[in-house]
């Protein structure tokens, strides 16, 4: 959610219905992948994945240049004139046009240059559809009107279609270009299916051409302004695969790259999903100076991260060896290596999370925000650049690892006079030693041949979990204890 200011002043089963709603589509996001991965990795083969994956990044920055930060500039101005409905309906038509301009400006130039006579132009062809699709994108709208129901339900149904488009219609490693169509045009109905909905929050404004223009300049600065950490954060993420397809010798790398962003991204997931509903209370907590309480929070997001961080991140690393021939299928032996190598992130971008996203941002120091993930998109440029062509994806996930630590201590440095971070690191010990013991004996367990890689992995998840957890309540864990204890008494 990026609208802060004013949350805590909604009707609580509005709140509510918002996060149960959200919640639903995280989940939904989470599952998909674990659907679909495994075939689409066996039927497109590392190869076409990396086409893909390189093609799309490069899509992807033509998406963002041609939404120009207006999402977030959008969702905030119609937040601030959602019972203003002529004022609404005129910054909506200014900021839809604006965006439609900077989209078109866009796809000119990424047609040009990536659309004839290149290197998998088909595929940069097929994905043009992605780029346009964000021209009729205006979920921002329904968003700062605080209708998160239509929003997910859209994309909801988007993820469905797409699932069942993949498995309808992908059979060989020769339908890559029907796999790039069966994601990117699920995202443009999704897009366009908003606007019938949109005539009962706007009413007809009559717009002469040079009150449009006049209207659109006056928004191009908050925009812009906007629009600067977004791209570094965007760019940021997709930066790896893009210089890998461009400085490795094989195509491949992005593939072994993106499968294991992929396991690390979706457990991310559970590691920086308390930032979701954090970030509103801590805003909240802001706007009354109740500094005390908002350490208590970033306190007990700490423990929260490292009590589910660590066995993740070793567990991980544990089952490795056993999940990715089963989750991916054959030719996937690399992407083993690479899931150890970036799985320190966990903890590292989970601390950043903490720090950025539920403190950084509610207490309205942007700036110091936006300084660190634009210094971490630059060390991880610098170091692609010098890693990639010797080392290739192993390269690229040295970089992410070097620039991720980048973010942090430098987030650290930030806060360090705000927030006792020596006190709140403290209990990291104890989650890291039962978690190096439920490795131990996991990976040690890994090595006895059982039936097939399926019952193993789930033996070894099983014993990990109940080894951990055992773990925490022997040594009678605060927070642990503290949340069985909010369970039951609810």
């Amino acid at each position: 959610m990026l609208r802060y200011e004013g949350l805590h002043a909604m009707d609580n089963r509005k709140l509510f219905r918002n996060y149960i709603y959200n919640t639903l589509y995280q989940i939904l996001v989470l599952i998909t992948p674990l659907i679909t991965t495994p075939y689409i990795s066996r039927v497109l083969g590392v190869t076409n994945i990396g086409i893909y994956q390189f093609s799309q990044s490069i899509a992807s920055y033509f998406v963002l240049i041609g939404a120009m930060g207006t999402s977030l500039y959008g969702q905030r101005e119609i937040a601030y004139l959602q019972d203003r409905v002529k004022e609404r309906s005129i910054a909506f038509w200014e900021i839809e046009t604006f965006r439609i301009i900077t989209v078109a400006v866009s796809l000119v130039f990424y047609y040009f240059f990536f659309c004839i006579n290149r290197q998998y132009s088909n595929i940069y062809s097929i994905l043009i559809i992605e780029v346009v699709a964000t021209a009729f994108d205006i979920s921002w709208f329904y968003m700062g009107m605080e209708n998160f129901k239509l929003t997910v339900i859209r994309n909801t149904i988007i993820k469905v279609i797409g699932i069942i488009a993949v498995f309808a219609f992908i059979k060989t490693p020769e339908d890559i270009e029907k796999y790039t169509l069966c994601v990117s045009f699920p995202i443009l109905l999704g897009n366009l299916s908003l606007w019938f909905s949109l005539k009962k929050h706007l009413i007809k404004i009559e717009f002469g051409l040079h009150e449009l223009f006049v209207g659109i300049i006056k928004r191009v600065k908050p925009v812009f302004v906007l629009f600067l950490p977004q791209i570094a954060v965007d760019v940021y993420t997709v930066l790896d695969k893009t210089m890998i397809g461009t400085l490795s010798d094989s195509i491949d790398e992005v593939g072994y790259y993106s499968q294991a962003q992929k396991i690390i991204k979706l457990v991310l997931m559970v590691v920086t999903s308390l930032g979701t509903v954090m970030l509103p209370s801590v805003s909240a907590l802001y706007a009354k100076n109740d500094i005390k309480k908002i350490n208590d929070y970033i306190k007990y997001s700490f423990m929260y991260n490292f009590m589910i961080g660590f066995p993740i991140l070793l567990g991980l690393c544990a089952i490795a060896r056993r999940f990715v021939p089963l989750f991916f299928g054959p030719g996937y032996e690399d992407v083993v290596g690479l899931i150890i190598l970036i799985s320190p992130v966990i903890i590292i971008i989970g601390i950043s999370n903490i720090i950025g996203r539920q403190y950084l941002l509610p207490t309205k120091r942007q700036r110091q925000f936006t300084i660190s993930i634009i210094s971490g998109a630059c060390i991880n440029f610098l170091f692609n650049l010098v890693l990639i062509p010797s080392y290739n994806a192993i390269g690229a996930s040295i970089a992410t690892l070097i620039a991720e630590l980048c973010v942090t201590v430098l987030q650290c440095f930030f806060i360090r006079k705000q927030i006792p971070l020596f006190s709140y690191f403290k209990p990291s010990i104890k989650y890291m030693v039962l978690s190096i013991i439920m490795y131990i004996i996991v990976y040690n367990i890994g090595f006895l041949e059982l039936k097939s890689n399926m019952v193993s992995v789930i033996f070894l998840i099983l014993v990990g979990v109940i080894i951990y957890s055992s773990g925490l309540l022997i040594t009678k864990d605060q927070l642990i204890y503290r949340i069985i204890k909010s369970i039951f008494n609810e």
